[in-house]
């Protein structure tokens, strides 16, 4: 084909597609608003999932430790801490999503 057919058509088709995106545009912002508000709600409900493992966490971690000492190790200190920091970090990152989202 020809240059002359090429890019005449070429133009066209462009021309064709940005009007086409152009009358989309009021559609995809009712698509983000509606993403926004699905997403904010999983946000809450994975808060609410940390917090539930942190429980938990803390519940094992509390065992685990009561066992450790019944049992007169020496490491018992260390792995307490190391039980309750996991479990204050999952609720402090709980906390800090909550109030970043505005949830």
């Amino acid at each position: 084909m020809s240059k002359r057919i090429v890019r005449p058509a070429a133009t066209a088709l462009l021309v064709a597609l940005a009007e086409a995106s152009h009358a989309q545009t009021p559609d995809g912002n009712a698509g983000i608003t509606q993403a926004t508000s699905m997403i904010t709600g999983y946000f809450s409900a994975a808060c609410t999932l940390m917090y539930a493992v942190g429980a938990v966490l803390g519940l094992i971690g509390a065992v685990r430790v009561y066992i450790k000492w019944n049992h007169g190790d020496h490491d018992t200190s260390k792995v307490a801490a190391a039980w309750f920091g996991s479990c204050i970090f999952l609720v402090v990152v709980a906390t800090v999503i909550k109030s970043f989202f505005g949830l």
